[in-house]
């Protein structure tokens, strides 16, 4: 048995020394960049901006990106909570854009999608209202 534990002693020394060098390896590869999920020419989010009757069908229902439409009132005590922690994930994430609605001046958009309370928020994708 001797001759056998000598043979697994050279085999995990041997081993250990190829992980030692695969991790060396690794290490020198995991510094190099990692490439964008996104082309430089595809349209980013990440985007806050008010948003009024006029502009809600450019900006929101034609835009390439989801975004998330914040329905609000200055007046408001839970949106003035809950409308900076909304800028804050979407600046942070970069996938989506915020559209802030002020309800008090955009009366029509505020019926228009039956907005009964403040703060509502909407997620739109592909001109449509997919979640509230």
């Amino acid at each position: 048995m001797p001759g056998v534990l000598a043979i697994n002693r050279q085999r995990l020394f041997a081993t250990t020394a190829a992980l030692v060098n695969r991790s060396a390896v690794a290490r020198v590869s995991r510094q190099q960049p990692i490439s964008r999920l996104y082309s430089d020419n595809a349209p980013k989010g990440g985007q806050v901006f008010e948003v009024t009757e006029k502009t809600f069908e450019e900006k929101v229902l034609q835009s390439p990106i989801p975004t998330i439409v914040d329905f609000y009132a200055s007046w408001c005590g839970p949106c003035k909570m809950l409308g900076p922690i909304i800028e804050k994930s979407v600046k942070d994430n970069g996938k989506v854009n915020l559209a802030k609605i002020n309800v008090d001046e955009n009366l029509s958009l505020a019926s228009d999608y039956s907005i009964t309370s403040l703060p509502t928020v909407v997620g739109f994708h592909n001109g449509e209202p997919h979640s509230r």
